[in-house]
């Protein structure tokens, strides 16, 4: 059997951030994914934005994490060539009767620490963006766009450059924690078992399926899994717009935003479909071209003049939520350490969606402090 420090499963960008910040402080880690290449599941299936943290409750792991790790990642983007543009958002009111939300979502944000926001009225948005429709909104200089691909190939390099390792196709089959280390069965073409003194879940999709696997982890610390697809339409055409749209938030998501990718190109979405799928393996990512009718009625509120016929079926996501419908859209990110479930050198990654991408350096530090590593760890910490 192989013994190494620490091991995160899952290689989407929370984990490869996890992996980065444990090598980084000299611990020899190794990565599992199940997949047959990184960041497969909810990191590469998303709108790539780096949002600023407008909607999270005050005082929320969500807020805390956007917003600290919002500037701290427009650095590492900045420090290791990774494609991205502060490109700004729109957050608009298409009718007076949003105006009050626009004002209470203005209000949280400061609270969270974003102070950058400007109030329009809709002469200014129309000076802006003479095709958008919309009463008041709010303009949020801090979003930003990024290629999330090439942000979490910039984490796979710092891991591995610090000693670490990447194991593809490498399935956890079950943890045994039982014994003050953690022994963990991976199965696949070659399989093996590792001894770790740390192991950090960070499989997405597929985190409370690991959680169940760990002998040792009290049933209480597992929670059920709910899933809500997001589908995305994609735009025939230019958009005439520069910035991110966004309409008011709705349940369980931000609404059917317009958002840019680094080339121009606009796509709208996620919406949210709920769906039960019996595991993570069994979603169907396709997107059904019949609701494009719901996409454009949605979008028309903001863009009356989109073509008829502009939007074409692009692809889809799937948020991890710990709640089904009816669960509010700003339901916290899950840190389960030892602190809370008992298990020393654990700790569980549950529900991490949305900001999780702009997040991710944040979240991987705190998982770093809940795992309260010895000193000497820090000793071979690189320069």
């Amino acid at each position: 059997m192989d013994t190494v420090d620490a091991v995160v499963i899952g290689a989407g960008v929370i984990g490869l951030a996890v992996g980065r910040a444990l090598a980084l402080r000299g611990l020899e880690t190794v990565v599992l994914e199940r997949a047959n290449a990184i960041g497969t599941g909810t990191s590469s299936r998303n709108s790539e934005v780096i949002h600023a943290g407008l909607y999270y409750a005050p005082g929320s792991l969500k807020a805390r994490c956007c917003v600290s790790g919002r500037e701290r990642l427009y650095a590492y983007l900045d420090a290791h060539g990774v494609a991205h543009r502060r490109c700004g958002k729109l957050l608009v009111a298409t009718s007076e009767a949003q105006r009050g939300r626009l004002a209470l979502i203005q209000a949280q944000a400061v609270r969270n620490g974003v102070h950058d926001l400007h109030a329009l009225d809709a002469a200014q948005l129309r000076a802006l963006e003479p095709e958008l429709n919309a009463v008041a909104a709010l303009h949020s200089p801090s979003t930003g766009i990024v290629d999330s691909h090439g942000l979490m190939l910039a984490l796979l390099g710092d891991l591995q450059s610090h000693g670490g390792a990447l194991a593809l196709l490498s399935p956890l089959e079950s943890v045994d924690s039982r014994a003050g280390v953690h022994v963990l069965r991976v199965g696949g073409s070659v399989p093996m078992e590792l001894a770790a003194r740390f192991v950090v879940n960070a499989a997405g999709l597929w985190a409370p399926g690991v959680a169940a696997r760990v002998e040792g982890l009290a049933a209480p610390h597992v929670p059920q899994a709910h899933y809500a697809k997001g589908n995305y339409f994609s735009l025939a055409g230019r958009a005439p717009f520069t910035r991110l749209i966004y309409p008011m938030p709705e349940d369980a998501g931000l609404g059917v935003h317009l958002t840019l990718d680094l080339a121009g190109q606009a796509r709208f979405g996620p919406d949210v479909e709920w769906i039960a799928p019996a595991s993570p393996d069994a979603i169907d990512y396709r997107v059904d071209a019949s609701r494009a009718a719901a996409f454009e009625t949605d979008i028309r509120r903001y863009w009356p003049d989109l073509p008829a016929g502009a939007l074409q079926p692009a692809y889809s996501g799937v948020r991890p939520k710990l709640q089904g419908p009816g669960s509010a859209a700003t339901q916290d990110f899950v840190l389960q350490g030892p602190a809370e479930h008992g298990v020393p050198g654990l700790v569980n990654l549950f529900g991490i969606e949305s900001p999780g991408l702009t997040a991710s350096l944040a979240l991987a530090d705190a998982v770093v402090s809940r795992l309260a590593l010895p000193d000497e760890a820090f000793s071979r910490l690189a320069p």
